[in-house]
This record gives structure tokens, C-alpha cells and sequence, in this order.
């Protein structure tokens, strides 16, 4: 007799691929715009942008991704 009951462990996973996030998708992400990113990371508390290009920048999709789900813990 075999338990098959599913733990946390075992769910399954969504499948997150790491990529150069632009602007346009960080602030959809977020809900916020330009000036405030830029604000938030001269502050330090947002994820920093990484020039990708001459007169291009990215940030990873990753940090990202964690800094939402840390502020959404925050709230309540």
C-alpha cells in the first residue's frame, strides 16, 4: 500500500526563466513608472539596472521577481 498524498515539496513548480527585463516590463511588473524606478534605486531599495548596451539597460528578471514577492509579504 503506497501513499501518494502530495506535500508542498512535490507541487509542482512554475517554471521562471531568468532574462534581461526592459523598462517597459519592469514597470508593468511593478506598477510603477520611470522617475519612480529610478528614485527607488538611487535609494538602494530597488534591484539595480545592468548596462546591456551603449545606450541600453536591463535588470535581471530574478531580482525582479524577488523584490515583488518580498514587498507582497509585506503587506498585512
Amino acid at each position: 500500500m503506497s501513499n501518494h498524498s502530495s506535500t508542498f515539496a512535490e507541487a509542482p513548480q512554475p517554471q521562471v526563466e531568468r532574462h534581461i527585463m526592459r523598462r517597459e516590463e519592469v514597470e508593468r511588473k511593478t506598477g510603477f513608472k520611470r522617475a519612480h524606478i529610478y528614485n527607488l534605486m538611487k535609494e538602494g531599495k530597488f534591484p539595480q539596472a545592468k548596462r546591456i548596451g551603449l545606450r541600453a539597460v536591463g535588470w535581471d528578471s530574478l531580482e525582479i521577481d524577488r523584490w515583488v514577492v518580498e514587498r507582497l509579504g509585506q503587506q498585512g
